[in-house]
C-alpha cells in the first residue's frame, strides 16, 4: 500500500475554515445565551446549541487526511476511517486546474476543513471530490464517473497509478500545468 499526503491547505481553505468556525461558534453562543432558565424550552435550547456545535465536528470527521493506493483501490483517509474507491475502469489521469472551475456543489462540504462531496460542472459532469486544494486537482476518469483528489505530490501519485494501471492515458498537456 502506497501512501500520499494531501496538498497543503491554501489560504482560501484556511480562511473559510477559520471564519466558518467563528461564525458557527457565534451562532452557538447566541443560541446558548438565549436558553430560558426552566421548562421544556430549556431542553430545546440545549438541543439546538448541540446541533449547531456538531456542524464543525461533523465536518472535521470528513476532512481529507491523505490517500492510499492498494492495487486497484484508492483509499481516502479520514480522521477515523477511509473511504474506499474502486479504480476498475480507470482510463485517464490528468491534472487540469481549470477542469473544476465553476463547479456546482450538489452535496457535500464546500470549504469547512476540506472540499468533499458530489460536485458538477459542464466539463466533468457529476464527479466526487476529495480535496484540500482545488487549485491542484488530479482527475481520475473511471468507467462511469470522475474522481478528483489533491495529493501533495501529484507526479508521484500519477506515476504510482501508472505502475498499477499501465494502459491508462495521461493527459500530458495538463499534467505539467
Amino acid at each position: 500500500m502506497q501512501r500520499f499526503a494531501t496538498a497543503p491547505w491554501p489560504v482560501s481553505l484556511k480562511l473559510i475554515s477559520f471564519f466558518g468556525s467563528l461564525l458557527i461558534a457565534g451562532v452557538a453562543y447566541g443560541a446558548w445565551s438565549g436558553i430560558p432558565p426552566t421548562g421544556f424550552a430549556r431542553l430545546v435550547g440545549y438541543l439546538i446549541t448541540g446541533v449547531i456545535l456538531a456542524i464543525p465536528s461533523g465536518a472535521a470527521m470528513f476532512v481529507v487526511a491523505g490517500y492510499e493506493v492498494d492495487g486497484s483501490r484508492l483509499y481516502v483517509r479520514r480522521l477515523f476511517w477511509a473511504t474506499e474507491i474502486g479504480l476498475e475502469g480507470l482510463s485517464r489521469i490528468r491534472r487540469d486546474p481549470g477542469a473544476i472551475r465553476r463547479c456546482l456543489r450538489v452535496f457535500g462540504n464546500g470549504g469547512l476543513y476540506s472540499f468533499t462531496g458530489i460536485y458538477q460542472n459542464r466539463e466533468l459532469g457529476r464527479f466526487r471530490m476529495y480535496a484540500t486544494d482545488p487549485g491542484r486537482p488530479v482527475i481520475l476518469s473511471l468507467a462511469n464517473r470522475a474522481v478528483v483528489v489533491t495529493p501533495a505530490e501529484p507526479e508521484a501519485f500519477i506515476r504510482h497509478l501508472l505502475m498499477c494501471f499501465p494502459g491508462v492515458e495521461v493527459d500530458a498537456d495538463k499534467a505539467d500545468a
